[in-house]
């Protein structure tokens, strides 16, 4: 869709070159300086396919600002009649200059409304006004440091660095006519402006967590430069919900599928404050993937909270169960194939569609059992938004690419919820909005800051494999790590001879990066070990499924953690296929895996891994450290290690992966910092325990953020 001069306009015009552009601009916004229009308090935010779109929405909305997501194909002409007052661009996980970019009205820019870009909206707003954007040879996918002017109204009152989250491969290599550059990662744009026609693009996500001063970019942009007052007011939520619940359900009954967690609780609890007593049927199911005890806790505790909770007993069903999934998902009418039985399926999705699928199975067997009709029966689920996000449902985003799909958004609950069919009061919802329900609802504090559990539970925590991931890459990666793990030693050797690796480290760094490097490197001797393995990630508004590195040394790590947690941060920098590092309890790691151990849902395979992760909570809740993070899926991996190859040693253990996590929109964040965010003791007496079950090999601790990585691993 790219033309010589711009982008193609959703009409099919092309679009005029930078300086027509510009004088058009400027002679709209003296119409509206003069006060011909009148602009009403509503932010139009143009939805691009980015995981964080609602997150802008949130975000708006609690600086008191009214605001709508839109089709990124809204007209420019709708957006004026319609009163909105600015515009917001998300990012996306296209590229600007693909044939297949999505289409917009390139009018968007020249219609005098005040506009912000964020991320690929940074990227259209650059190539409209005859800028260029390039794609990286190396990703940015994290939290790093920018250098902003402060003399730009949309940094005032912000220091000079700032830490922001960028994740994206395509950069502005030019800055458009007439803009300038506001901020910088080393040489690297990451902010542009025209303060004269109120249009503004930055790289980073200024919406999320990690940015930690992007609220106050947005109320700058809001306030100082838009012009806005802040006069929206914020409807009682609790109202709301029940208000839906009620006219949605009616006096129908809802099957309610409770897994005990704060989302499915507090949505319970809503359908009962909602509804009477006989119109909502509670279950919990026990899919044989739950923690040790989990569903009898489960049933106790809701319980004592007035739910009235059936539990179903199914592992045999789900172990066994199959579905169909398509063949070519991108077909309009894709054919589907049938899948292999869940206890023999290794690929994450099908794993994740086939205990959806059958969650939906039990449910209309429950259906059947209580002699009801399905036409007079809801589905009730604690879907939040995020879930929405990352399974790329439409009822989230247009243009989203998924990430995973979650089990209360399969297809056949796709299908109930276009037949109007499912009742969701928390689909508009982040995770710490829903603890402050539970709260409203007066649920006990313990129930609502609960460590979230996904649906597919320990399903999803066992990364399965029947075959090592060796790409043609991997040889090659591995020479890039042992390049970086030396980078010192090497980069102060006087050669004419530079290593390719070296030259690709040097040129993915900024210099401060660099020599952190090589400071780091000098009085830490490290290995870094590619494993053959893939995990899932999210890398620029899109899904990866990419290695793992695993750092190791004979040097406790104790006093190197921020060391290492930097080393984990720069990884994901010098290659597009790595997406997760982590750090290896133990001696250093001497040999490189080349196999794994053969994997599935195995009866013995849950039950190591959920002993593993039972000792992992017990010594959490012994020390009190459950409040110390927001998170911690425990992990078992098919690896083996500490396997010399002239010993011709089978692969026949695995190793476990602790993932202590902050977040409070669970839509990004990062790993806790042992001895600062998380007890050093703590966590020593978690590796001793665990290292001692029959047949792991390692422990490992994982080291990233997200993105690059996703929270679980599958």
């Amino acid at each position: 869709m790219a033309t010589e001069s711009g982008t193609k306009a959703s009409n099919g015009d092309t679009v005029s070159n930078g300086e027509e552009k510009l004088s058009e601009v400027v002679a709209i916004l003296d119409t509206v300086s003069n006060g011909e229009e009148k602009l009403s308090e509503v932010v139009a935010i143009l939805d691009a396919g980015a995981q964080y779109g609602k997150v802008i929405d949130r975000r708006v909305r609690e600086l008191l600002v009214a605001s709508e997501i839109l089709p990124l194909n809204t007209p420019a002409s709708e957006l004026k009649a319609k009163g909105y007052s600015c515009i917001i661009i998300t990012g996306g996980p296209n590229s600007v200059y693909a044939v297949d970019a999505p289409d917009y009205d390139p009018e968007i820019f020249r219609c005098g409304l005040p506009l912000l870009g964020i991320c690929y909206g940074m990227q259209m707003l650059n190539k409209e006004f005859g800028g260029e954007v390039e794609r990286n040879e190396r990703r940015e996918d994290g939290q790093f440091a920018i250098d902003l002017d402060t003399s730009s109204q949309l940094f005032q009152g912000l220091s000079k660095e700032e830490e922001v989250l960028l994740t994206h491969g395509d950069s502005v290599t030019r800055v458009a006519d007439g803009f300038v550059a506001t901020a910088y990662s080393g040489k690297a744009i990451q902010a542009i402006e025209n303060p004269s026609l109120k249009l503004y693009g930055v790289q980073f996500h200024p919406e999320v967590d990690l940015s930690v001063n992007g609220l106050t970019m947005i109320r700058n942009f809001l306030f100082n430069i838009v012009g806005l007052h802040g006069t929206f007011i914020l409807k009682d939520r609790l109202e709301e919900c029940i208000t839906y619940i009620r006219n949605t359900v009616k006096d129908s009954k809802v099957l309610m599928l409770l897994s005990g967690g704060v989302d499915s609780t507090v949505c319970a609890a809503l359908l009962q404050r909602a509804l009477s007593e006989d119109q909502v049927i509670a279950i919990h199911v026990d899919n044989g993937f739950m923690r040790k005890d989990e569903s009898v806790n489960v049933e106790a505790h809701l319980n004592d909270l007035g739910v009235k909770v059936k539990v179903i007993t199914a592992a045999q069903q789900f172990y066994c169960a199959t579905t169909y999934v398509a063949v070519k998902s991108d077909h309009p009418n894709p054919l589907k194939r049938k899948t292999l039985m869940l206890n023999s399926v290794v690929e994450p999705e099908e794993k994740r569609r086939i205990i959806g699928d059958t969650f939906m199975m039990i449910a209309n067997e429950v259906i059947e059992d209580l002699e009801l009709s399905p036409k007079d029966v809801f589905l009730g689920q604690g879907t939040l938004r995020p879930d929405l996000i990352e399974s790329a449902s439409s009822h989230a985003s247009g243009q989203a690419e998924a990430i995973k799909t979650h089990h209360n958004d399969t297809a056949l609950v796709r299908e109930l919820r276009e037949q109007g069919r499912v009742v969701e009061p928390l689909k508009d919802f982040h995770k710490d909005e829903v603890r402050e329900m539970g709260r409203s609802l007066g649920l006990p504090e313990d129930m609502v800051e609960r460590h979230p559990f996904p649906g597919p539970g320990l399903a999803i925590r066992v990364l399965c494999a029947e075959q090592p991931y060796r790409e043609k890459s991997f040889s090659e990666i591995i020479s890039l790590l042992k390049t970086f793990v030396e980078f010192h030693e090497l980069s102060s050797k006087e050669s004419r001879l530079t290593p390719k690796q070296l030259e690709t480290i040097q040129a993915s760094l900024q210099d401060t990066e660099r020599s952190r490097l090589s400071s780091i490197t000098s009085k830490l001797s490290l290995n870094a070990t590619l494993l053959p393995v893939r995990t899932v990630g999210v890398q620029g508004d899109g899904r990866s499924y990419s290695y793992v590195v695993a750092l190791s040394s004979n040097e406790s790590p104790n006093s190197h953690w921020a060391d290492l947690f930097f080393i984990a941060k720069l990884i994901p920098k010098l290659s597009r296929l790595v997406n997760r590092v982590c750090w290896v309890f133990g001696t250093q790691v001497e040999h490189q895996m080349n196999d794994i151990t053969p994997t599935c849902l195995t009866v013995n395979v849950l039950k190591q891994l959920r002993l593993a992760d039972n000792i992992a909570y017990k010594v959490l809740k012994e020390h009190k450290a459950l409040r110390c993070v927001s998170q911690m899926p425990v992990v078992s991996i098919p690896i083996h290690f500490d396997r010399a190859p002239d010993q011709h040693v089978p692969s026949c253990q695995r190793s476990i992966v602790l993932r202590p996590f902050l977040t409070s929109d669970f839509m990004t964040g990062t790993p806790a910092l042992p001895g600062k965010q998380f007890p050093q003791l703590v966590l020593d007496e978690m590796v001793d325990k665990i290292s001692a079950v029959p047949g792991i090999s390692r422990v490992l601790y994982d080291m990233t953020s997200k993105p690059p990585a996703t929270t679980e691993w599958e």
